[in-house]
């Protein structure tokens, strides 16, 4: 028994080491922020659109996944911690394969491309519900948390509407880019709380340490 909670002890450890190593090491947090209301608005820009084929779809959803693909790469070549780094490039290549995926099915059927879009719903929920656990002493880390939790459930709606039409599809990747925004929000101002935290960094106090770098 003493085993076992050793090793979710650790195990913890280890996740909230490399949450605080990939925080005070992120001078750019503001990004976040910045790329979550773009994905706010690019999801009303979307259902401004009339989309009345499958393939117009699969077009806008690999839009999408490219362009989170390249806000990760931005993110993560601005970030000074290479754990974060690594992170946001295994997304930006899990998007890009998406992407090109739903590229690949310009002529798929409403299954075939509502199975490509449950695919991307339950990995970004997973991801997005493993950041969240990192920062959970973090304020505001219940939004990651909920976000996450949406996106699973979406993927699992996805994964078994096989008869989805034009409309459901469009308002998925809506969601997904809504989502998307409010998630990057609450993880960049985490990130930021973390920061000033981690290093001692705030408007009126200082870093008292000199072995900690400030940024």
């Amino acid at each position: 028994m003493r085993e076992t909670r050793y090793h979710d002890t650790a195990a913890a450890g280890f996740v909230d080491g490399t949450f605080d190593d990939a925080a005070s090491k992120t001078r750019f947090w503001w990004l976040l922020p910045v790329t979550g209301v773009a994905w706010i608005a690019l999801s009303i820009v979307i259902l401004r659109f009339d989309y009345t084929t499958a393939a117009a779809v699969s077009v806008l959803f690999g839009l999408y996944c490219l362009a989170g693909a390249t806000t990760q790469l931005m993110i993560g070549a601005v970030s000074s911690s290479s754990g974060w780094r690594i992170a946001h490039g295994v997304l930006a290549a899990l998007l890009v394969i998406a992407g090109v995926v739903s590229f690949a099915n310009f002529n798929a059927t409403f299954d075939t491309l509502a199975a490509i879009v449950s695919f991307y719903f339950i990995f970004r929920g997973c991801f997005d519900l493993v950041t969240a656990f990192a920062s959970n002493v973090i304020s505001g880390w219940w939004v990651l948390l909920i976000c996450g939790f949406v996106e699973l459930g979406l993927g699992f709606w996805a994964a078994g509407s096989w008869d989805a039409s034009v409309m459901v599809l469009v308002a998925w990747v809506a969601a997904a880019a809504l989502v998307r925004g409010i998630a990057d929000i609450a993880l960049g101002f985490q990130i930021h709380n973390k920061r000033s935290a981690v290093t001692g960094v705030t408007d009126q106090h200082p870093a008292q340490s000199s072995a900690v770098p400030s940024w």
